[in-house]
């Protein structure tokens, strides 16, 4: 074998080598980070969790509105992702303790009345006006600061995680001041979920008070973090 052919051979194996080197990494990294995915959403492979569905309160009969439905296709993806189940239950039929499966709950005390017993629960230091008009409809009142919704231009949300006493898996709580909200704070969760198990621990519990801005130009995609309200939100 001359030394020309020999050097192709040996560069053929190095390149396979290096291949094979980045694969085992990527792939070793991509299961960490499923791993740590699973144990934030506290969602192991085959498990079940539980989706409660809010009901548009502007709707004839039962009904959903149309961004909390795109919110439910979103939190759909991320429960395959982790290879888990969801069980879809209606806000006013859902009858199970907090921590026995994890749970996605998603709308405000309004549309949702598992939302409403979680709010008193677990977060009982806000404050939601359930009015269905005046300049106060829909406001969040937390530490002391309340929030406005100025319809299509500045709208607010709530994101928590939650634990109850001894539960073993947790509550995410997604409380939007309309449809549109609960859908831009279920988007700020997926594409967040790293940098906040990171801040707040794979276990941790957190509430979040998110900013929807201009949802009439840009729908749910711009959301800014206006503050962890945890410490005040948890306060009784």
């Amino acid at each position: 074998m001359n030394d020309d052919v020999r050097n192709i051979v040996l560069g053929l194996v190095a390149s396979g080598i290096s291949a094979a080197a980045g694969w085992f990494v990527r792939t070793q990294l991509w299961r960490r980070q499923l791993r740590r995915k699973r144990a934030f959403f506290g969602l192991s492979a085959g498990s079940e969790c539980l989706l409660v569905v809010n009901q548009d309160p502007t709707a004839t009969g039962w009904g959903v509105a149309r961004h909390d439905a795109f919110a439910l296709l979103e939190i759909s993806a991320l429960i395959k992702e982790c290879g888990a189940h969801a069980d879809i239950v209606v806000h006013d039929a859902a009858r199970q303790g907090i921590g026995v499966r994890t749970e996605f709950c998603v709308g405000g005390p309004v549309s949702n009345r598992r939302t409403e017993a979680h709010l008193r629960s677990l977060l009982p230091g806000v404050g939601v006006n359930t009015a269905h008009e005046g300049p106060d409809e829909g406001a969040f009142t937390v530490g002391g600061e309340t929030y406005r919704m100025d319809r299509g231009t500045a709208e607010y949300a709530l994101l928590a995680r939650l634990a109850g006493p001894g539960g073993s898996r947790p509550v995410f709580l997604v409380s939007g001041q309309r449809s549109v909200t609960n859908q831009a704070a279920i988007r700020y969760l997926a594409q967040h979920h790293t940098r906040l198990a990171r801040h707040h621990g794979l276990d941790g519990t957190f509430c979040l008070l998110l900013k929807v801005v201009n949802s009439d130009a840009y729908g749910p995609d711009m959301v800014e973090l206006v503050a962890d309200v945890t410490a005040a939100a948890t306060a009784r």
